[in-house]
């Protein structure tokens, strides 16, 4: 996949507060294109395998049950320099680190419930996406 593009997961309690709609409002607002999205709800299983790396972490299982918690919002996104720019966009995961004006910043509870995921690397980038969608939901 080319560096153009990253994904990205509005989590359970973003979607819960009805921010779904103003987030991707600021998406589309820094010219993200959309170029695949899903509404789904992970189950345990597959939040633990989409987190397998975070395993022997202490936040693993908490992880787990949040994002199984609810509804998210999988997005793949197309940008010139997408990943640094949407990280930029989202802010710093803490929220009470992140800057004015980001996604965090405007949307996130904790540091666990900070609103949405971004992809940091043009290989996590490729594994989160085929995760979500198959190249046919692609566009």
């Amino acid at each position: 996949m080319p560096l153009g593009y990253t994904f990205a997961m509005i989590k359970p309690s973003a979607c819960r507060k009805n921010h779904v709609g103003p987030i991707l409002a600021m998406i589309n607002q820094a010219d993200f294109r959309i170029s695949a999205i899903r509404s789904t709800k992970l189950t345990k299983e597959e939040a633990e395998r989409f987190y397998e790396m975070h395993r022997a972490k202490e936040f693993y299982s908490d992880l787990c049950d949040f994002m199984s918690s609810g509804p998210i919002i999988a997005l793949l996104l197309e940008k010139e320099n997408a990943i640094q720019d949407f990280r930029k966009l989202i802010g710093s995961t803490n929220p009470n680190m992140a800057e004015e004006g980001t996604i965090r910043k405007m949307f996130a509870e904790s540091l666990q419930k900070n609103a949405i995921h971004g992809s940091d690397t043009v290989e996590n980038m490729n594994r989160e996406a085929d995760f979500f969608f198959n190249q046919r939901e692609r566009y």
